[in-house]
């Protein structure tokens, strides 16, 4: 018996819930479409029959076959994360359909707890590899390699100039003005009416001076060429996107620039991969710059006031968010820390700034 591929019911309160998720809950594009996809899968399950009908032998069957589902590309089983994050975002929607006064009484909370994972597959789930970052030394062998021949690849090497400057997010950077960056003060104003920052915050970023003059001369002067030479004006993008031409042969061909915004950050991430794989590096993402710029503070030492600067400029509310997200250490720098502890103190007593924010965290997480 052929399932229908659709249920006009089931699509109404999906929309509703994607809306929600997006415009409610502030939810990014990619978040929205992982929770879509994963209705999907739930729905194509169950022969698309009504929501409403989610019991816990619905959940218990549609968990099992997650679970032995292979990757048509590999033949294996699919990762355990990939089954959490899917089994995740059906909860959160089942849950947010119980609120609802149609499903409140068909829709049992104790059913949806069926969903859930054993602990030690949840524990699997939330395994990551060693996190893999370039040194301040590989961004800049890979910054001064790139081509500056033309405006585009001029373009391109202030792109990693301004993110190793400043450690903003590859989504923020397409969507800055020329107006949002501030040469003479060295800063960029993260206007979240204009730039898209995570959790639509406001972030005043100072460049960072650790990474070198020369990086920021390369921001400076391609400003420089936008206003002098281009004629761009306040409202115009700092990072324009590219217009592609055809050549003798009809192929399409990047040709300059425009006045328009990318309308994501993919070509960034282009960018970063030619950039790396140019001086024999493997492609380190827009983002590692952060998980650089956080291990170089552990070497330059920085006090309690410091880091707070630096996760301020990130646009981290506390240093701990900072630490926590991109501080963890190279386990060969763990196994000297902790081997080193058996040696005779220095006597360099702790920052007193940093005692008091740990002392303000732990009893924060006390009063919770």
């Amino acid at each position: 018996m052929n399932h229908p591929k659709t249920n006009p019911r089931n699509d109404r309160v999906k929309r509703d819930y994607l809306i929600w998720l997006k415009d409610a809950k502030q939810r990014s594009d990619a978040t929205v479409d992982q929770a879509r996809h994963a209705i999907d899968r739930l729905e194509n399950y169950t022969g698309y029959k009504d929501f409403g009908t989610f019991n816990k032998e619905q959940a218990r069957a549609f968990k099992q076959s997650l679970l032995n589902t292979t990757a048509k590309r590999s033949g294996k089983p699919i990762s355990i994360s990939t089954i959490y994050h899917i089994l995740q975002a059906i909860k959160e929607f089942l849950a947010w359909l119980h609120g609802r006064q149609e499903y409140i009484n068909r829709i049992i909370l104790a059913n949806i707890d069926y969903l859930s994972l054993t602990l030690g597959q949840e524990r699997q789930a939330h395994v990551t590899g060693p996190k893999r970052y370039a040194t301040l030394d590989e961004y800049r062998k890979a910054l001064f390699a790139m081509p500056t021949a033309t405006d585009i690849e001029r373009r391109d090497q202030a792109i990693v100039a301004m993110l190793l400057l400043t450690c903003m997010r590859d989504a923020a950077v397409v969507t800055l003005k020329l107006k949002h960056i501030d040469i003479a003060h060295k800063s960029v104003f993260q206007d979240p009416r204009q730039v898209k920052t995570k959790f639509s915050k406001t972030i005043e970023t100072i460049f960072i001076p650790i990474v070198g003059d020369d990086v920021e001369a390369i921001v400076r002067n391609w400003v420089e060429l936008l206003i002098t030479e281009k004629g761009f004006a306040p409202d115009d993008p700092l990072f324009p996107k590219t217009i592609n031409g055809q050549d003798e042969n009809y192929n399409f061909i990047p040709v300059g620039l425009s006045r328009e915004h990318w309308t994501n950050a993919t070509p960034v991430r282009k960018i970063f991969r030619t950039t790396f794989e140019r001086v024999g590096l493997p492609y380190f993402n827009p983002h590692s710059i952060r998980n650089t710029l956080t291990h170089l503070a552990y070497q330059l030492k920085l006090n309690g006031e410091q880091l707070k600067a630096l996760s301020q400029n990130i646009g981290h509310n506390s240093p701990l968010t900072t630490l926590n997200s991109y501080g963890k250490l190279p386990i060969e720098r763990q196994s000297e820390i902790i081997r080193s502890l058996g040696q005779k103190p220095t006597g360099v007593a702790p920052d007193d700034a940093m005692a008091a924010m740990i002392a303000e965290k732990v009893a924060a997480k006390l009063r919770i």
